[in-house]
């Protein structure tokens, strides 16, 4: 396969049709016809369903298109670091989850920003699973992980600010007269879990007995529960400091009791090679840390 068929099979799958396709790739319909049979015949797969109206992927074709992202992203992410200056110019990218904590490291990549205005940053949000995938293929230099995270497997720097586990819900709540939240307090109570706190062993040894059975919903980013909460589907438990509860906001942050806390970590693959502007911005990172 060459980075040439990638991009025009991605076209096809964006466009759902050739002709639509070959008109924004400045190129005839026979000519992509035959690149895609040629892409078809060396994968020894079937990778478009052509209807009447418009072309879908199958199976195959939908792995493909996946992995035909990534590669690309990867692709042009070495292109942009071969291509940049002696100077430090480039694209870092940090990949994270939702934390207060983050700040310390927004704080960091500004300073850098402006005193190198040819570095550009690129911030992706996920879960610990999105983060940590996309480290292991390379996709970011960065990733910035709430623990217990499993970050043995990486190089990392553990952040000097920690995170409070608390609930997020309505100030309408019953459980908003509370200062803080035990266990007990949240038994037979509609919850809304992280991904990330389903897998967390000191979340779960916080229920301890009260492991809560009444699960209403899921989330991997604190927003998306927020709003299930301000519409009164339930509490969610998640960290502290990122949804604003202050003025007039309909929903409040109540702490754990006894308290949770969770450490962040900035990760990176081990031998690592990286851009001139990933290998500043760690050394900034170290020196930042010292002072602390």
């Amino acid at each position: 396969m060459e980075i040439r068929e990638l991009r025009y099979f991605l076209a096809i799958a964006r466009e759902q049709s050739i002709s639509k396709a070959a008109e924004a790739l400045y190129m005839t319909q026979p000519s992509l016809s035959r690149q895609m049979q040629n892409l078809e015949k060396e994968l020894g797969k079937q990778l478009f369903v052509r209807g009447s109206k418009k072309i879908e992927l199958t199976e195959a074709g939908f792995l493909l298109q996946k992995r035909a992202e990534e590669m690309l992203a990867l692709y042009e992410k070495t292109q942009a670091e071969l291509a940049a200056p002696e100077e430090c110019a480039g694209e870092i990218r940090i990949g994270g989850g939702e934390s207060f904590c983050v700040s310390f490291v927004a704080r960091l990549a500004t300073k850098m920003q402006r005193e190198n205005p040819r570095v550009v940053f690129h911030f992706f949000s996920g879960d610990t699973q999105d983060v940590t995938e996309k480290l292991e293929k390379g996709l970011i230099d960065f990733g910035i992980l709430v623990e217990p995270a499993e970050i043995s497997r990486y190089e990392f720097l553990r952040l000097p600010q920690k995170d409070t586990w608390g609930v997020l819900m309505r100030k309408d709540s019953p459980l908003a007269q509370k200062e803080r939240i035990t266990p007990q307090d949240l038994s037979g109570k509609p919850l809304i879990r992280s991904l990330h706190a389903v897998k967390n062993r000191e979340l779960s040894a916080w229920f301890s007995g009260e492991e809560p059975q009444d699960i209403r919903a899921t989330y991997n980013l604190l927003y998306n529960a927020s709003l299930l909460v301000r519409e009164g589907m339930g509490y969610a438990v998640g960290l502290d400091r990122i949804i604003n509860t202050t003025g007039e906001s309909e929903l409040c942050f109540r702490p754990l009791d006894p308290p949770l806390e969770s450490t962040l970590a900035v990760a990176w693959k081990k031998n690592q090679i990286f851009s001139r502007p990933a290998q500043k911005f760690l050394q900034m990172l170290r020196d930042e840390l010292s002072l602390q």
